[in-house]
């Protein structure tokens, strides 16, 4: 990685409900080039390209050059994180409802 480029969180990259969105488009497993990507937005290139630079600095959107455009294709590895750390809380939240099953059966 050179100075300019750092690697970003993936909980604040997935923070942004347009973020999500993107995640999820790319989800399909299409790789897909920023002008169909700004179609599924009420926004301009330039912010979706926003989108997707954050994305990709979280490593959660690759990229590569297809002549004149770029396509972008969805990582993801990288939620295994986010998906560790809420497996603790599913687990907390099934233990509680459990407990409050058999409260309410007494």
């Amino acid at each position: 990685m050179n100075q300019t480029e750092h690697k970003r969180d993936v909980f604040v990259a997935i923070a942004d409900p347009t973020r999500r969105k993107l995640i999820r488009i790319l989800a399909d497993g299409d790789e897909l080039p920023l002008h169909e990507l700004t179609a599924q937005f009420k926004m301009g290139r330039t912010a979706v390209s926003k989108h997707l630079t954050i994305l990709k600095e979280a490593d959660l959107v690759t990229n590569r050059k297809a002549g004149r455009e770029t396509r972008y294709k969805l990582n993801p590895a990288p939620l295994q994180e986010v998906k560790d750390w809420l497996s603790f809380y599913e687990k907390f939240w099934n233990e509680r409802a459990l407990l409050l099953k058999n409260i309410l059966e007494e």
